[in-house]
């Protein structure tokens, strides 16, 4: 391993935890910061008091600050707000910004940070909280070439790099995966509710789909697991799906994209935030298309 790096890790949830004990497996320095104390307390309880960082403390003296938070509207106000670490990293650091992202807000940050002599990479992650536990996700990495090499071994503790290009380039990549992820959860659903409302059984509609042409991550890694037990507990929340789809869309409006599947898509996921709440597991959608079609997939 390169010489240990001073990191501090802002966003313990449910995905940035497993994703720092990566780091701390891997030898590194790492502190962690959360607004919410608990998780904080839950982290410190396994890896010990000192992995703690106050609010004071917050990017003081790291080598790299990585953050996972909602939105690029938080990354915004941890970096610059009234109590912004910005001004508090010393020159050469580096931020990995590794929250599902706006590509157009993290080309201002790292504008604004240069300024300060402080380097940003976006570095969204994909696969869920299992892979951040074992250290395989997918991670789309945009920014300066040297950056993405400095921060490289520090990243594939986490998972598997993946270069996309300039700077935001990540955080494009990340909202267009989602959009083609979230088409083929809708459209997989629609097909279990005409296939078992016509006679054919669930296990077998997805079983065939799984060795067939109408394959995807949905049909593989969300129906038997989430679905058709009616456990809808993947451990993502829906306002989060629903933010990336109007990333997507930011974007292709921003190129002048004409995008009608995919503002479909948004239209349909924003209304099943707005009938089943913001912070439902995202594969409860399925019972926006059981409600519309007035039938509901049988449980197995």
């Amino acid at each position: 391993m390169n010489q240990p790096k001073s990191i501090h890790f802002i966003g313990a949830g449910a995905m940035g935890a497993p994703m720092a004990t990566c780091l701390l497996k891997g030898g590194h320095h790492v502190r962690v910061f959360d607004k919410s104390p608990e998780r904080v307390e839950a982290f410190c309880a396994t890896h010990g008091a000192q992995a703690a960082l106050t609010s004071d403390e917050l990017g003081v003296g790291a080598d790299i600050v990585i953050m996972i938070l909602p939105n690029s509207g938080v990354v915004q106000e941890v970096l610059f707000g009234a109590q912004g670490i910005a001004e508090r990293l010393k020159p050469g650091a580096l931020v990995i910004d590794m929250t599902s992202g706006q590509p157009e807000m993290t080309l201002t940050f790292g504008a604004r940070l240069q300024a300060l002599g402080v380097s940003l990479i976006d570095a969204p992650v994909s696969g869920a909280v299992p892979r951040a536990q074992n250290g395989t996700l997918t991670i789309m990495t945009g920014g300066d070439a040297q950056l993405i090499d400095q921060a490289e071994p520090v990243l594939s503790l986490m998972g598997s790099v993946t270069r996309t290009g300039k700077l935001g380039s990540g955080h494009a990549m990340k909202a267009l995966n989602n959009l083609v992820s979230c088409a083929g959860y809708l459209i997989g659903i629609e097909a279990l509710i005409i296939g078992t409302k016509f006679g054919l059984d669930p296990t077998v509609m997805v079983d065939v789909l799984n060795s067939s042409t109408g394959m995807n991550n949905s049909t593989q890694k969300k129906f038997k697991q989430y679905v058709l037990p009616r456990s809808f507990d993947s451990g993502f929340p829906l306002h989060m799906m629903v933010k990336d789809i109007a990333i997507a869309m930011s974007l292709a409006k921003s190129g002048s994209v004409p995008a009608p599947f995919g503002q479909l898509c948004l239209d349909l996921w924003s209304g099943a935030k707005g009938m089943l709440g913001p912070n439902v597991d995202h594969t409860e959608v399925a019972r926006l298309s059981e409600t519309l079609s007035g039938w509901q997939i049988p449980k197995v």
